[in-house]
């Protein structure tokens, strides 16, 4: 039986990278539609490879999608091959409209700069 391609999780970094020659379909996915793909893949932990190191965005893919801590493979220089599969996590930062002060911890004030949002995208290379 013929090993399947990994699905590669991404970032905009890699997602730049990986996108080169060929044709791509893209689909917006819910949260719970990406843990669900992962969860399916990541039962054999060889078919799931982080392609992207990034400690912020690897909480909010355990907390926001509600993932149990998982130890991908990690492969810096994975490609897309035809067929395979992909999920790229999405950030969006915007600058606040607000700047709100609130104190910290030890009664330091701290200043809201940004807005970080993100969104999954489904990738499949068609050609």
């Amino acid at each position: 039986m013929e090993k399947s391609d990994p699905l590669l999780l991404l970032d905009n970094g890699t997602l730049a990278y990986i996108l080169g020659d060929g044709e791509y379909r893209f689909t917006n996915l819910k949260f719970d539609e990406a843990k669900a793909i992962i969860e399916m893949k990541g039962e054999a932990e060889e078919e799931v490879v982080q392609v992207f190191r990034n400690p912020e965005l690897e909480k909010v893919m355990y907390a926001y999608l509600g993932l149990e801590e998982m130890k991908f493979n990690y492969e810096p220089e994975a490609h897309l091959h035809v067929g395979q599969d992909a999920i790229a996590f999405k950030l969006y930062v915007t600058p606040s409209g607000t700047q709100p002060i609130v104190l910290g911890e030890e009664g330091q004030q701290a200043v809201k700069i940004k807005n970080l949002y993100i969104y999954c995208q489904h990738i499949v290379r068609m050609k």
